[in-house]
């Protein structure tokens, strides 16, 4: 099963996480053991090795492994496309022999077909998840807040008439709070008291 998931992984694209565990139970390694293993060469004057440069290119292949995995199989010979093939020709086969010795599924029954209701189409009659659900925090501004109050169009005909933005205000501001309670209640499936 372990390889059925190593082979799964690899053909989805993907480096699976143990891949070198595989390798040293068969006696290779992907890695190398230590760095004797690995032969590098600079041409700066500096005599260690690896020198700076030498470091860099580590740590771009290091970044590229991250990108592409089989960078790995490539540096080993391999490429992707022989990977997979490989991988695919293995799974075609055993599946084959697999097929051979097993009876044939049933089909699952044909799912009902209901007819399509354009007028309900917008409507969920379901209640929501409660991780859906997003109550906004108490006491954060408003959009009439964020706004500001309404000029008058003329302030002389409002105050004889005994209108005044403030009070038009309030009577905004209280719609506001309504029908946002109103938008939580409605969410959440809760009958307005």
């Amino acid at each position: 099963s372990q390889q059925a998931i190593f082979s799964a992984k690899l053909l989805a694209g993907e480096m699976p996480q143990n891949i070198q565990d595989v390798f040293t139970a068969n006696g290779l390694s992907l890695f190398p053991f230590s760095l004797s293993e690995v032969r590098s060469h600079c041409s700066c004057p500096d005599k260690a090795n690896p020198c700076k440069h030498i470091g860099a290119v580590y740590y771009v292949l290091g970044d590229r492994f991250e990108e592409d995995p089989f960078v790995l199989f490539q540096l080993r010979g391999r490429s992707k496309e022989d990977i997979l093939s490989a991988l695919r020709q293995m799974r075609s086969a055993a599946g084959e022999a697999a097929e051979a010795e097993t009876s044939p599924i049933p089909q699952p029954p044909p799912r009902p077909s209901y007819p399509l209701q354009i007028d309900q189409f917008w409507q969920y009659n379901e209640p929501l998840e409660s991780s859906l659900v997003v109550i906004a925090p108490q006491g954060s501004e408003t959009v009439l807040d964020v706004l500001g109050s309404i000029p008058p169009i003329n302030e002389a005909e409002n105050r004889a008439k005994g209108q005044d933005t403030q009070v038009t205000m309030q009577y905004l501001n209280g719609v506001y709070q309504n029908v946002s309670q109103q938008a939580v209640l409605s969410a959440m499936k809760v009958e307005a008291s």
